[in-house]
This record gives C-alpha cells, structure tokens and sequence, in this order.
C-alpha cells in the first residue's frame, strides 16, 4: 500500500505508489522486478534522466530490451547526495514536460540501482566488473574530460590524474575507474564493454577513448592496446534543454500531489544521434526515435556551434542585463537580435546540413526552443562553467571564420561580453556570485583586462594562439572597450547596427 506524505498529504514517489499515481500522472506498464542491468551511467543529474533514461524507458514501456536497465554512479559528493535522494524512492523519477501549450507528467523506473558512492571507489569498479554492464555512458560535463583547451589532447600531468596512475587500483577519476575495471575484465575474461560519452564535445567519442587510452598507456601498456583493440567508443550527439532542479521545480511536482526530491522538468524536444558502433551489443534505440548514423559529426557540428554557442552568447548578455531566464533574454529585443546576427552570419556559413534540416532551419527551432517561457532555464546555469564552454562551443566557430576570411566582429563581442562578466558585477552594480571552476582566476584577469585587453586573450589555455591573431585580437579589444566605457547594450547596438 502506498505511503503517504505528512507533508501537504502527498504521495510519496516509490514503488508501491506506481498502480495508484495521482492524475493526470503517467507511470509505466512494465514490471521493474523483470528488469536487470546492461548500462552502467556515470552522472546521474537532470539531463541523464530526462534524455537517456527516458529513452530507456520507453524500449521497456514497448516490452523490449529488459536486459539493458541502468545502474547510477558517480564520484562526487553531488552523486553521493543524488544517490541518497533516489535510493528513498526506489531510483524512481518524475519527468515534467514544459510543452508552452501546457505541461505533463510522467514517472520513469528504467533506473534500477545506484551504486555506492566511495573515495576509493572500489563499489563503482566492481560493478563495472560486472560481465552484464556491455556499456559504461557518462554525463560529467564538457569540463570534465581533462582535456587542454587549447591543444585539445588530454591532460596527462592534472593532479588527479598523476594520482590515479601512481594508485591504479584505488582511481579517484571517472577515467582511472575505467582503465581498472578493464584491467579487472580483461584478467577475468569478461571482456569489453562500449564507453559511450553523452556531454556536449565535438567528437564526444574520441575525447573519452583519448582520456581512457592515454590513461591507460601510463599503467599498462597492453591493457592500453587491448582498450584499443577491444572496446568501442561511438559519438553521439544528444539534445534536450533541462533547468536544474530548484524551489520551482519542487512546487511544480507539488502540483501533481507526488513527494519527489529530484523531479526533472524539461522542454517538449528530444534528440539523440548515435554512431553505431557498439562492441558489446546494444538496445534497439532506433524503435523509440534515436537515429544511428556513420556521420554523426555533422549533427553535433550544427548543435554544439549553433545551440550551445548560442546559449553562451545570450547567457553571459543576460547576466550582466540582470535577466534571470534564458526565454527572459530572448523577450529582450537587442539580445534576441544579437544572438539571431552572430548565428546567421558568423556561424551558420560553416556548418553543413543534415538531413532534413538546414543551419537556418536549425537557427528558427533554437530561438523558438529558447523563448520557451514554460521552461524556467536560468542564465545563471547556462553560464555557468564559460572556461569549459567557451573554448568548446565558441572558439570553433571564431576559428573556422578566421580560416574563411570571415566577418568574426560579433564572436569577438561575445567573447568581450563574456570577459566583462566574469569581472564579477552586472551593469546594475549588484555582484555575479562565482560561476565557474575557475572563477577566482577569470575575474582576477577580468579586472585586469579593463585596462589591459590583451591579457584576456593571453589566457592560452583558453584561447590558444588567438591572442596573436590581429583582426580578432583588435576587434575583441575594441568591444570590451565599448562595453567598458559605454556599457553592454551600447555595444550590442553598435554591431547590430
């Protein structure tokens, strides 16, 4: 019999609550006890259950695939917490679609365990180990793949990765993890398993299979060239605009009279492009929407340059204009204009089309995807981490124009815009708490770059040798100059003029 809330008279998400969910929300047919696991996700946050897991669950709502349930993991004292929280309701989530016509509720149950969470992580490696996991996804965010921006290779000599090395059997890294578990399956006979990385990287598939194989070479050298040879690493390309959870989100699953401490509210698009090549088989994704292709590249091209480029560029105008929402700053005339300017003629030229859809197509969806009111996105969580998302979903593009010849004024505005942000204050004078990993670095260049334009470019590891390029170089200094003497929106004006 289901447990009820003390609370308001809630209903408690958990598993006996499934038969008898309050309407209008939806739960599931299948039977979670037929279930057993075959992927094994490292970052269970909002996107993960909202994208990928809901995919999963929808092979199962169809009565297929039983053996691919999803075991949680992570390595983060937020996975820790995340874990506690799903565990109290059976790893059950509710997924709130914010349609702008008007939102629904679904339950999903493909998430069937979550792994303990350790400092040596040893919980995490023997599940791993396990001859059922044929796949091992990962959400970790762009940032977290060890990678230098500006060479692009892994980073071999960060802290946690000489750890890991020196201590291969106790990794604190996602990646150590990886590289012993193999080791573990390769001794036992198990076999490989597919990495299949899900975060917004050009070539998202090689990143990891770089990280893991460079790894690799340092503890082992023919665990390295087993990796190699053995195991599969597709890109894939993944798509779906998902708020964090906050006091919003809590009233929001209220409404429906459920008690969820981590509900999901999404927008009413999904999409997910994957390479097929999977070494240990894999679930019949195609039959619920997911496209399987050779070319991925393409896709994530279009997605990363244009909507992720495109979130940065509002994002960090917004913060300093002090518009809390994504779909607030998309109301605002000269940020909407911006966005639509630089897009058009500055990034869409070098992107190709995919099938049935063109860059300028892709440009209409994205701005009608953004102006979602339904979808509480804050320019706060769009922004956050820029010294990971800059590097990978902007200075692709002002490369790529500055091969062409190309018109790069408004990347260099918006590259000026994101400079004057992490100076730390909006146009209203009031204080952009820390927003980045890297945050106390970033703004003491910031304040520096006020008077000396040079040394925000001068961060290499950012910006490569961008900083020697003169048409970009001089049109970057002139914007931050503008915005400095004249203000953000005075700047903006100047180049949509």
């Amino acid at each position: 019999m289901a447990e009820y809330s003390k609370i308001n008279g809630l209903k408690n998400l958990n598993n006996d609550a499934i038969l008898k969910l309050p309407r209008p929300v939806k739960g599931f047919t299948y039977n979670r006890s037929d279930l057993s696991p075959g992927i094994l996700h490292i970052g269970v946050g909002n996107f993960h259950r909202a994208h990928q897991a809901w995919y999963i669950h929808r092979l199962f709502e169809k009565g297929l695939n039983f053996d691919w349930g999803i075991v949680g993991a992570g390595v983060c004292t937020f996975d820790k917490v995340q874990r506690e929280k799903l565990k109290k309701q059976d790893f059950l989530s509710t997924l709130i679609e914010l349609d702008p016509g008007g939102r629904s509720a679904e339950v999903i149950g493909s998430i069937i365990d979550y792994v303990e969470v350790e400092e040596t992580n040893q919980a995490l490696i023997n599940a791993m180990v396990t001859p059922e996991i044929r796949i091992v996804s990962l959400t970790v965010t762009e940032g977290g793949y060890y990678t230098n921006s500006a060479s692009n290779d892994f980073n071999i000599d960060h802290p946690d990765i000489i750890k890991d090395i020196a201590n291969p059997t106790s990794p604190r890294t996602v990646f150590g993890v990886i590289v012993e578990a193999l080791r573990l399956r390769r001794q036992l006979g198990y076999g490989p398993f597919t990495g299949l990385c899900c975060d917004n990287l050009e070539q998202n598939g090689a990143v990891l299979h770089r990280a893991v194989t460079k790894l690799a070479e340092h503890v082992d050298s023919d665990l390295a060239a087993w990796i190699n040879e053995k195991c599969s690493f597709p890109c894939s390309m993944v798509d779906c605009i998902v708020p964090s959870t906050g006091t919003h989100e809590l009233e929001l699953v209220q409404k429906y009279n459920l008690n969820d401490s981590v509900p999901v509210t999404h927008e009413n698009f999904r999409q997910w492009v994957i390479e097929d090549d999977f070494c240990a088989g894999r679930p019949d994704l195609e039959k619920v929407g997911v496209i399987f292709t050779k070319n991925v590249h393409n896709h994530e091209t279009m997605k990363i340059r244009l909507l992720n480029g495109g979130h940065q560029i509002i994002a960090n105008a917004g913060e300093l204009l002090s518009l809390v929402t994504i779909s607030s700053c998309m109301k605002n005339h000269r940020i909407a204009s911006l966005l639509f300017k630089i897009l058009s003629e500055e990034i869409a030229p070098y992107v190709l089309s995919v099938p049935d859809t063109t860059p300028e197509e892709y440009i209409e969806l994205i701005e009608k995807r953004f102006s979602n009111s339904s979808v509480v996105d804050t320019t706060r969580r769009v922004a956050f981490d820029g010294s990971s998302r800059h590097p990978g979903f902007l200075v692709p593009s002002i490369r790529t124009a500055l091969e062409a010849g190309s018109s790069i004024s408004g990347l260099a505005l918006a590259e000026a815009i994101w400079a004057r942000m992490c100076e730390g204050t909006r146009e209203d004078g009031s204080k952009i708490e820390p927003n980045d990993p890297n945050w106390s670095e970033l703004q003491r260049t910031a304040k520096i770059s006020k008077e000396k334009s040079a040394a925000w470019l001068g961060q290499r590891q950012y910006y490569g040798d961008l900083d020697t390029n003169k048409v970009f170089s001089n049109a970057f200094s002139k914007w931050l100059q503008e915005i400095w003497d004249s203000g953000v929106e005075t700047a903006i004006d100047t180049y949509l003029q």
